[in-house]
């Protein structure tokens, strides 16, 4: 954790440069604005009432768009997850202004101090985010979680909500959440590990507020409660794609397995780091035994991560299993509707088939043209996370030209050594010069531009 020292106010200049380069958009086009006051005061008419169901939400503390809230039961052996998705279909007219906004923008960008929202906040904080501060219109899909983690979506309806808390990742209580959660999320992991799914949780590099105008550069490991807080959108998310399958629609999140090439690399990679990997273990059965708090198993996490091949989008096709190498399933993203564009088609057909129902054909139409919309949104996405973390290093280390720093290389490609520096939480990259992955090195910063965002190190 580092903070940012910026008496010049590079970083607000900077981050203002980077929404200028990336285009995000600033606020949204008043007509667009009309057209969220106007669907903000839209009265729900088609949900049943669920507002005695004792609903909470999980989410970093200063998050007010919330997509989810959840409800635990039991049912004999099995557990009932009763996950309440906010209704962003009630209150956007395909096709409409809001509709055509949303379809331009993708996602959600987010950067520090800000996001660019996907809708207008009169929707995304306001009348459709399930804050507990009133009723809700939502989406309650009912998830059948047996013993063994194995999941069946047995309902869906529109209802009326509340939340009774908004629980924060960092400060929840055990005694604060519905019984079953972690039993729940148990039995989710260890159905993953049966599936020898990869999901790989490193520490993430971030640029965070403190709220008053400054910054922090941080490696921010998952909380317990966030990990079972996947856990829970996880099985909604697999128990949607089974059922979207079991109907011959849908749009599926696919990602391809490391090829031998990576594998080969990756095996060198755990050598270096000092990671046991036995010749007849697989890469699934050593991910589950890597620790992220370990500097070189967080490390080694990344070199993962970075090994797979890139996930995306697919329509339901004949004959063809959408398979997603990492949760080691066929899967889709239901859980963030405000956040995310396609997920708001994956919920309204999934509670059509639930009930019988038509897929509508405003989500049929959908799901072909989806996969480049959201592929280009998620680059884009990628790359502004990528430019205000690399501000944030320049930020930090400016002035300090000249210095030496201590290094451990966590790969090596064609474009040189991929460096974590020891005691900062800064990536960067310095000439091989015969540095093997793993290897702890020593650097000089010749230079830190925060113009260009651009680290610049020697081998000391």
């Amino acid at each position: 954790m580092r903070a940012i020292a910026d008496p010049t106010n590079a970083l607000g200049r900077g981050l203002a440069e980077i929404r200028r380069q990336f285009q995000v958009p600033d606020g949204f086009p008043p007509e667009v604005l009309g057209a969220a006051a106007i669907a903000a005061t839209r009265v729900p008419i088609d949900h049943v009432d669920r507002i005695n169901v004792p609903f909470v939400t999980l989410d970093p503390a200063s998050s007010t768009d919330l997509d989810q809230a959840f409800w635990i039961e039991a049912s004999g052996n099995d557990l009932l997850l009763h996950y309440a998705i906010a209704d962003v279909g009630w209150f956007v007219e395909d096709g409409g202004l809001i509709d055509a906004e949303a379809w331009r923008r993708g996602t959600t960008y987010y950067l520090p101090g800000g996001r660019a929202g996907l809708y207008p906040p009169a929707l995304s904080e306001g009348a459709a985010s399930l804050l507990p501060n009133g009723p809700r219109p939502a989406i309650i899909f009912t998830v059948r979680v047996d013993p063994d983690g194995e999941v069946k979506l047995d309902g869906a309806e529109r209802a009326l909500v509340r939340s009774r808390a908004k629980l924060a990742y960092d400060r929840v209580r055990d005694d604060e959440m519905p019984p079953g959660f972690r039993e729940l999320a148990d039995r989710i992991e260890a159905a993953e590990a049966r599936r020898g799914a990869a999901r790989v949780d490193p520490p993430e590099q971030e640029v965070v507020t403190n709220g008053d105008g400054k910054y922090r550069l941080l490696f921010r490991p998952m909380t317990p409660a966030e990990q079972r807080n996947a856990a829970l959108s996880l099985a909604t998310n697999l128990a949607i794609a089974d059922a979207l399958l079991a109907h011959h629609t849908g749009l599926f999140r696919v990602m391809g397995e490391p090829d031998r090439r990576s594998i080969k690399r990756l095996r060198h990679s755990a050598r270096a780091f000092g990671v046991e990997w036995p010749k007849n273990e697989s890469l699934e059965q050593l991910e589950r035994r890597l620790d992220p708090l370990d500097p070189k198993n967080a490390s080694f996490m990344l070199a993962i991560r970075r090994a797979g091949a890139p996930a995306g989008y697919m329509p339901y096709k004949d004959g063809v299993v959408p398979w997603h190498s990492a949760m080691a399933a066929t899967y889709v993203h239901a859980t963030a509707p405000l956040r995310r564009l396609a997920d708001r088609y994956v919920v309204e057909a999934t509670l059509a088939i639930a009930n019988g129902k038509a897929v509508p054909e405003a989500a049929t139409a959908a799901f072909p043209k989806l996969p480049p919309v959201m592929d280009r949104a998620d680059a884009r996405s990628n790359q502004i996370e990528r430019a205000a973390i690399d501000l944030a290093e320049t930020v930090v280390l400016h002035g300090r030209e000249g210095r030496t720093f201590d290094a451990v290389v966590t790969d090596v490609d064609e474009r040189g050594a991929r460096i974590q520096l020891c005691k900062l939480p800064v990536v960067a990259r310095v000439a091989a010069n015969g540095a093997g992955t793993g290897d702890q090195i020593e650097v000089k910063l010749i230079s830190a531009d925060i113009d260009r965002r651009e680290l610049r190190f020697e081998p000391a």
